[in-house]
Parts: C-alpha cells; structure tokens; sequence
C-alpha cells in the first residue's frame, strides 16, 4: 500500500498530535481520515455547483424579480 513521509515543526506535530487524542484517534488514522474527509468535501462541493448551475435557469424563470448579487445594481435600485 503506498505511503508518504510528512515533515512537520514540533509546534505543528504537537497540534496535530493534540486534534487526533481529541478525536481518539493515531496519529496514522488521523491523518488519513482528513485526507478522505478532504476529498469527500471537494466532491460534494463540485456536485453542489452542478447542481445550482443546472437549476439556476429554472429558479430564475420562477422568481424572475430575485437577482443574484453579482447581476445587482449598485445605488438607489441595490437596496
């Protein structure tokens, strides 16, 4: 199974040591689960991005008055 070596400054390792016991986890689980859990957001995101581009058009027909705040006006008509 493929491995990889992590350098870190002894104030850096002693927080990440702190944030694994507070998780009951190692060291090794601990970093490994925040690589996952890191993957696991960046997908959920890009599907969260698809997903509002594919409704953005259908929101907009159904609430045609709502604009989004990188289309609003600034001035009298922003408030």
């Amino acid at each position: 199974m493929p491995s990889l070596n992590v350098t870190f400054t002894p104030e850096e390792l002693e927080g990440v040591r702190a944030a694994a016991a507070a998780e009951g986890k190692s060291l090794k689980t601990y970093l490994h689960d925040l690589g996952v859990r890191e993957q696991q957001r960046r997908q959920f995101v890009a599907g969260a991005v698809e997903w509002a581009d594919r409704l953005r058009a259908e929101f907009g027909q159904a609430f045609p008055d709502e604009n989004a705040p990188s289309e609003r006006t600034s001035g009298a008509d922003a408030a």
